[in-house]
C-alpha cells in the first residue's frame, strides 16, 4: 500500500506541485524547503491552507524569505496543519525517521507496561497511573505488573500533569503502588480516596517489538460458540499477518457462529491490514467496496482522470504484498468466518485503522459497538522523506526529519466520512472500564465481553446483574473532567499520533 501511494503521488502530484520551483538551494535551509513541498505535494487538507497554494509564491526568492520567517522545521509544519485542534491533530514531523520507522512496525524502547492516566478526584495537578495491559516477555511482565494495578508514585515522587513525561520517558523508573477507595460508590469519583502503600516496583525498558495480538479464546456459552479476539495495532509484518489468519482458522474450525473483536486500546496502523481483517470477518462480501479515499483535490482530479479504481479499496480473498516493482513477496488465501453481524469493544484509545474497521464494515453487516466512544480519525497517513519522489530511497543524506501528515480522508460504501469526534456505541451498549476494577481481558466477566456475551446469548440485562454488577454510562461519563489523556510508554514525541 506504500508504495503504490508514493507511485500515485510520483506519478499525479509532483509535477504540478514543484514547477517553476528550480533546484538550487534556498536560504531557508534544505529541511524547511522539504516539509513546505511535502505537504504541498500530498496534504489532503492542503485546498484549506492558503500557504500551500500552487501559485503562492512569485519567486525563489519570496519562497526563500517565507522559509525564513519560521524559526524552525517543526514551527513551519505547524503552521501549515488544518484546524490542529478539531480535524487534524494527528500529522507529526519527526528529526529522526529511524525511530519513527520503528515505532510504527511496533519496536520502540518499552518496559511493557501499557497503562493509562486519570486526575485524582478533588485534586487540581495530582494524577494517577493504571496498568490496562502488561506486554508478555518484558520487564513489565518478569517483574510482576498486572492490569488493574494503580500507581501514583514514580521514583518517590508523586504524578503531577506537570511531571508525569519526564518521569515517565526515563529508561528505568520505579512505580509506587497505591490502594483506590470509592468510597462505596462507584459511579461517582468526588467522594474517592487514593493511598500510597509500601510496594515498589523497578522497571527497566529494552527495545521490544509488540505482537499486536495480546489474546485470544473460544467461549462455549449457553450454546453458543464465541470467537475472541484482542487485537492491539494492525501490523503488516509476513509473521503477524500469518499469525491472524491462523486464529481465524482455529475460528473456522471451532464453528464459531459469534465474534467479539476488542479494539479498545488499538490506535490504528496498516489500512491494508484493517482491509484484509475485515474480509475475514465477513468473506462474503469480495469485491464490495470496503472504503473509498478522498484527497486533495489536485491528487483526486489525477486520480479520477488517470486509475479511477484506485480510490476504491475492496474486499478481498487474498493477502496480497508487493514490492516497489510490483512483484508479489507476500501472498496468502484468507481465512473468512462469514458473518453478518460482529461485537467490537472501543473507548476512546480506539483510532483510526480501528475506525475504519467499524465504519467500512456498517452498510454491509450488523455491527454492535460496545464500550466508549472512538478517538475520531478517518484519515490515513504515510511516511514521506525528503526524497525526489517522498520516498525512503534517496532520502537526502544530510538530516533524518521525516513528516507523517494525513494524504487522505476514507469513506464507507454509504458515503460516511466525518467523524471527528469519534464513532460513538450502539444505541443501549456505552458502557465504561472502571480503572480501579478492570476485570482480566479475555475473561467471560469482564465487563465489556461480558455485555457481548450477554446479548448474543440472549441473557436479559438483569441476569447479567444478578451474576456480575454491570455499570452503563454515557460515553461523556467516560470523559468526565477527572479522566487525563491517555498514555503508554511510546516515546513522547509520537503523543500526538497516538496518545
Amino acid at each position: 500500500m506504500k508504495n503504490l501511494i508514493l507511485v500515485c503521488i510520483a506519478a499525479f502530484a509532483l509535477t504540478s506541485c514543484f514547477e517553476d520551483r528550480d533546484d538550487t538551494a534556498v536560504s531557508g535551509g534544505d529541511i524547511k524547503d522539504f516539509v513546505w513541498k511535502g505537504m504541498n505535494a500530498v496534504y489532503v487538507y492542503k485546498d484549506n491552507i492558503a500557504d500551500l497554494s500552487n501559485d503562492r509564491f512569485d519567486s525563489s526568492e519570496t519562497y526563500s524569505n517565507y522559509l525564513n520567517s519560521f524559526e524552525s522545521p517543526e514551527e513551519l509544519f505547524e503552521s501549515l496543519i488544518y484546524e490542529e485542534q478539531t480535524i487534524d491533530e494527528f500529522s507529526i514531523i519527526v528529526p529522526d525517521y529511524i525511530q519513527l520507522e520503528q515505532v510504527l512496525q511496533g519496536t520502540s524502547l518499552s518496559n511493557g507496561m501499557r497503562f493509562g492516566l486519570v486526575r485524582l478526584p478533588n485534586e487540581t495537578s495530582d494524577i494517577i497511573g493504571y496498568v490496562r495491559y502488561v506486554s508478555p516477555n518484558t520487564d513489565a511482565a518478569a517483574s510482576g505488573v498486572i492490569r488493574g494495578m494503580i500507581f501514583n508514585r514514580i521514583d518517590d515522587t508523586i504524578l503531577t500533569e506537570n511531571n508525569f513525561s519526564d518521569l515517565l520517558s526515563a529508561t528505568t523508573y520505579t512505580i509506587g503502588l497505591a490502594d483506590y477507595d470509592n468510597g462505596g460508590t462507584p459511579d461517582e469519583r468526588e467522594d474517592d480516596v487514593i493511598s500510597s502503600n509500601t510496594t515498589e516496583i523497578t522497571l527497566t525498558k529494552a527495545e521490544f517489538t509488540e505482537n499486536p495480538i495480546l489474546t485470544h479464546n473460544i467461549l462455549n456459552i449457553s450454546g453458543s460458540t464465541i470467537g475472541y479476539l484482542m487485537y492491539n495495532n494492525f501490523r503488516i509484518g509476513d509473521a503477524n499477518l500469518n499469525e491472524l489468519n491462523a486464529i481465524f482458522s482455529e475460528f473456522q474450525s471451532a464453528g464459531v457462529s459469534d465474534l467479539v473483536l476488542d479494539l479498545r486500546y488499538n490506535g490504528g496502523g496498516s489500512v491494508s491490514t484493517a482491509i484484509w481483517l475485515s474480509s475475514m470477518i465477513t468473506g462474503q462480501l469480495t469485491g464490495d467496496v470496503f472504503f473509498k479515499q478522498k484527497w486533495n483535490s489536485e491528487i483526486q482530479a489525477s486520480r479520477e482522470q488517470n486509475d479511477p479504481a484506485s480510490l476504491e479499496s475492496r474486499f478481498v480473498d487474498q493477502m496480497i504484498k508487493r514490492d516497489s516493482d510490483n512483484n508479489i513477496t507476500y501472498q496468502q488465501n484468507i481465512n473468512s468466518l462469514n458473518l453478518s453481524k460482529i461485537y467490537i469493544i472501543t473507548t476512546g484509545s480506539s483510532a483510526s485503522a480501528s475506525e475504519l474497521v467499524i465504519n467500512g464494515l456498517i452498510p454491509h453487516i450488523d455491527v454492535v459497538q460496545i464500550g466508549g466512544t472512538t478517538r475520531g480519525k478517518p484519515q490515513a497517513s504515510i511516511t514521506i522523506y525528503d526524497s525526489p519522489n517522498l520516498g525512503r530511497q534517496n532520502a537526502n543524506p544530510n538530516h533524518r526529519y521525516a513528516m507523517q501528515p494525513l494524504i487522505y480522508e476514507s469513506e464507507n460504501a454509504n458515503g460516511f466520512s466525518e467523524y471527528y469526534d469519534g464513532l460513538g456505541p450502539s444505541l443501549g451498549f456505552s458502557i465504561s472500564e472502571n480503572f480501579d476494577d478492570l476485570g482480566e481481558l479475555g475473561n467471560e466477566e469482564e465487563r465489556l465481553l461480558a455485555e457481548a456475551i450477554a446479548d448474543i446469548t440472549g441473557l436479559s440485562r438483569a441476569a447479567i446483574t444478578e451474576q456480575r454488577p454491570v455499570k452503563h454510562f454515557d460515553h461523556k461519563r467516560f470523559e468526565h473532567p477527572f479522566i487525563y489523556d491517555m498514555f503508554d510508554d511510546r516515546p513522547l514525541i509520537f503523543n500526538k499520533l497516538n496518545p
